[in-house]
């Protein structure tokens, strides 16, 4: 079969390599991947800035979906032929998170998707909803859990709340869409007005081009008539942080969800404090949660944004699309 190999850190040691395809053993299923997709994560693994000391040669993606195409001894669960999509911590099939549930994530420090073969435990898969593409599908794992997870599970939005979205990424797009599949009011930021537009049509109400308004914490404010938001989807990190904890009303929630913007920051404690805010970190979702958003996916027929679909062997030209930070929605490989 062939893989894409991180073999050295940097995109130029990303290289298409031919490994011996894998035989599923007891318990376990073999998938021929027709899809994956990329995250901000992946991108930080091949550049060797999200673990330096991970052990390569790795194959990437956290994310991607196939087809069942061999089971293993004792498997009733699947069968050949059935569609579905790797769970992102092989293990965390459901509870609260521990370091034994997550400390095996596709993509680093495990092989990842971007491979035309792949193994896994039984438990480690999910059924693809059955309206949507191999490429759209690939999406779910990572980008669209991690979203749900913040906003419904944790976050427990109500309709009539207001939440902030940051950027036009996967996340941020998945965030827009569940938000409003539960009646939310969405303001939407982003450098690029056309982008803003975009996320018009996909139902965002409010809309902070941050480069016109730097202050844009200040502008989520006036949009709420001087109370703030309800939540934060915060994919920057440290470099946005404290201008949503600007925005966000008192007893307000912000989801930390990504370091696009830096990882390290000082910050003052107080307005924590002082207007009992909650700051949840956000690491993806169980395979049960997983579940749960395709359930809700499936019945509103909810559909993915790609932003654009790659092939197979255009890897590299993918992860540079994504770093550019001229997508919207989501990279695709298929």
């Amino acid at each position: 079969m062939r893989a894409w190999e991180i073999r050295r850190f940097g995109l130029e040691g990303l290289a298409i390599a031919e490994r011996p395809d894998p035989v599923p053993g007891p318990g376990q299923v073999l998938v021929r991947v027709k899809a994956a997709s990329l995250n901000y994560r992946d991108w930080l693994m091949v550049a060797g800035k999200y673990n330096p000391r991970q052990k390569l040669p790795l194959i990437p993606c956290s994310d991607g979906a196939g087809e069942v195409i061999e089971v293993g001894a004792g498997i009733s669960k699947w069968k050949a032929g059935d569609r579905v999509m790797g769970c992102f911590s092989q293990g965390w099939t459901g509870g609260p998170p521990t370091r034994e549930k997550i400390s095996r994530a596709l993509g680093g420090p495990v092989d990842g998707m971007l491979t035309e073969l792949a193994v896994f435990s039984e438990d480690c898969l999910t059924r693809t909803p059955d309206h949507l593409s191999d490429a759209e599908a690939a999406t779910l794992p990572c980008a669209a859990t991690t979203a749900w997870n913040a906003l419904i599970e944790q976050g427990q939005i109500k309709a009539g709340d207001t939440v902030l979205v940051q950027g036009t990424g996967g996340v941020s797009i998945f965030a827009l869409q569940f938000a409003k599949l539960c009646g939310a009011r969405v303001i939407i930021t982003s450098s690029s007005d056309a982008k803003l537009d975009r996320a018009r049509t996909l139902g965002a109400d409010e809309f902070i081009n941050y480069k016109s308004e730097s202050d844009w914490a200040k502008k989520a404010r006036e949009l709420t008539g001087g109370t703030g938001v309800d939540h934060v989807v915060e994919v920057g990190g440290a470099g946005t942080l404290a201008q949503s904890l600007k925005a966000v009303r008192v007893g307000g929630t912000i989801s930390i969800i990504g370091v696009l913007a830096g990882n390290a920051t000082e910050l003052s404690v107080i307005p924590v404090l002082m207007q009992n805010l909650r700051l949840q970190g956000v690491i993806v979702g169980s395979r049960e949660v997983f579940e749960n958003m395709n359930r809700a996916i499936e019945q509103n027929r909810l559909k993915p944004v790609v932003d654009r679909i790659f092939a197979f062997e255009d890897a590299p030209a993918a992860f540079e699309r994504l770093a550019s930070g001229s997508h919207f929605g989501k990279i695709c490989l298929a």
